[in-house]
């Protein structure tokens, strides 16, 4: 059966088939000049691919990460309803409302590395349908999703970290992963919030049951989105979009948030070229999304929060590489020899 697509999502597809590509130019300086530092070439690592890279999106011959901020979408989900999470809907609206407190894990990494932070409300007051027996999402909402979330890229920003907040959400990126990749629920499945092994079965369940009700129309990556997907899902794949028009390197958090880079990577394998994956989540699925991504993580520190958190902790590293490339001294500004030619030694 065709995919159900309509001219809300095929405008979206126009907007990734318009994305511009790398500027080769800034890279170039940015590679002329870490010649010329005081350091052995290549002794910062992938420290200095950081600047590279932020260069090449940024299109700045010496990129900044001035204003930096992280963007948390929050969704619910109408899947929840069959116990695949440990956590009531109501937790969604409950952190959302930490959030604005200051009183989550984001909140103080953001206070610690002075990054910018902004919360999406998603109509949490309306679940998507349960993806079970239904689309998540019509073709309608799905796109306006995928819209707003466009406007986090809006504000001028240089650094944009993407994360999600949504209980059932990791059940939702395992059908993602599931239906994007092949497998068996079981190789996407994971404890998420920590759910016990009655739990993990509900969630292997759900999968399954997804798959099996949407089998006809998942040959088409955005038809997948809609069917199986979140609106923290739709919106992340809108601030991608956005990011990468207006120049702006994106940092992709965990499990959740990497569905949506995956989605565009269906699409067209170039649309995440300006992204970092943060850092790998303990969620088993997780490192092998991120493997078949070809998309190596900055960081692997245990995590499984979500909020952003695992991209937040990775942006004051890439700020710190572009502040190293900009600000340290040449072998000339510092009267430092370089290195003795061999051909020159007696």
């Amino acid at each position: 059966m065709p995919p159900e697509t309509g001219l809300p999502l095929d405008d979206i597809r126009n907007l990734i088939a318009t994305m511009p590509g790398s500027d080769a130019l800034a890279v170039a300086a940015v590679r002329a000049r870490d010649g010329q530092l005081t350091k052995p070439p290549g002794s910062l690592g992938r420290l200095e691919e950081i600047v590279e890279w932020l260069a090449a999106w940024q299109a700045k011959p010496q990129p900044t990460v001035d204003r930096p901020m992280v963007a948390i979408f929050a969704g619910n989900h109408g899947v929840v309803t069959h116990g695949v999470s440990a956590f009531p809907s109501e937790v969604t609206r409950q952190m959302v409302d930490n959030f604005a407190a200051g009183g989550a894990a984001i909140n103080q990494i953001c206070l610690s590395l002075d990054l910018g932070l902004k919360v999406f409300d998603l109509a949490l007051d309306l679940p998507t349908g349960d993806i079970t027996r239904e689309a998540a999402m019509d073709d309608v909402t799905c796109a306006g999703t995928i819209a707003f979330g466009m406007e986090a890229a809006a504000g001028g920003y240089d650094l944009l970290c993407i994360g999600e907040m949504g209980i059932g959400n990791t059940t939702v990126a395992a059908a993602l992963y599931n239906a994007l990749f092949g497998g068996t629920p079981d190789d996407w499945v994971g404890p998420g919030t920590g759910v016990d092994t009655s739990g993990l079965e509900r969630k292997r369940a759900a999968v399954t049951a997804s798959l099996a009700c949407h089998n006809a129309w998942l040959s088409d990556p955005l038809e997948i989105l809609r069917r199986l997907g979140g609106r923290e899902v739709a919106a992340m794949v809108g601030a991608i979009i956005a990011a990468r028009h207006q120049r702006i390197p994106v940092v992709v958090d965990g499990y959740v948030a990497t569905a949506a880079a995956a989605i565009l990577h269906a699409v067209d394998e170039r649309a995440i070229d300006h992204c970092l994956f943060g850092h790998v989540s303990v969620e088993p699925g997780h490192i092998r999304v991120l493997e078949r991504l070809g998309r190596p993580p900055l960081l692997d520190l245990g995590m499984r929060l979500g909020e952003g958190t695992g991209a937040a902790l990775a942006a004051g590293i890439i700020r710190s590489a572009a502040r190293i490339h900009g600000g340290m001294a040449t072998f000339t500004q510092a009267g430092v020899a370089t290195r003795s030619d061999d051909s020159a030694r007696p």
